[in-house]
């Protein structure tokens, strides 16, 4: 079995939406990782509406969500591939937590140390 790798995927939601439309985009984003990237979430932080540092397209503000979950490093694409074709995000960054893996390894071998002391 595949090793499972920590990402955060962090997107903007159209914010002249309704707040019911964009938590159906935050559920729909959910499952896609869940059913289609096979992907296990680990927390969900609704930022809700913020201001843009910049104007993206015709939006000074968006509605920021951040994802942290494990998939198959060989499935992120198919996440990418939905921010592509859905067009209420207008915004997105996918990348790996290697700092969350790193402290997983090494809590991990302070537990087996443990173990062989006892």
């Amino acid at each position: 079995m595949e090793e499972l790798r920590v990402y955060e995927t962090m997107f903007v939601v159209d914010p002249t939406l309704e707040e019911e439309e964009r938590e159906k985009i935050v559920e729909k984003t959910k499952s896609w990782i869940i059913e289609r990237v096979k992907g296990k979430i680990e927390e969900v932080n609704r930022m809700g509406v913020r201001k843009l540092a910049f104007k993206v397209k015709r939006f000074t503000e968006g509605d920021y969500t951040v994802v942290i979950f494990r998939a198959p490093p060989d499935m992120i694409n198919e996440l990418e591939r939905f921010y592509n074709f859905t067009p209420e995000i207008f915004r997105w960054q996918t990348f790996r937590r290697f700092d969350i893996e790193k402290k997983e390894r090494k809590a991990g071998k302070t537990r087996e140390t443990a173990k062989v002391e006892e």
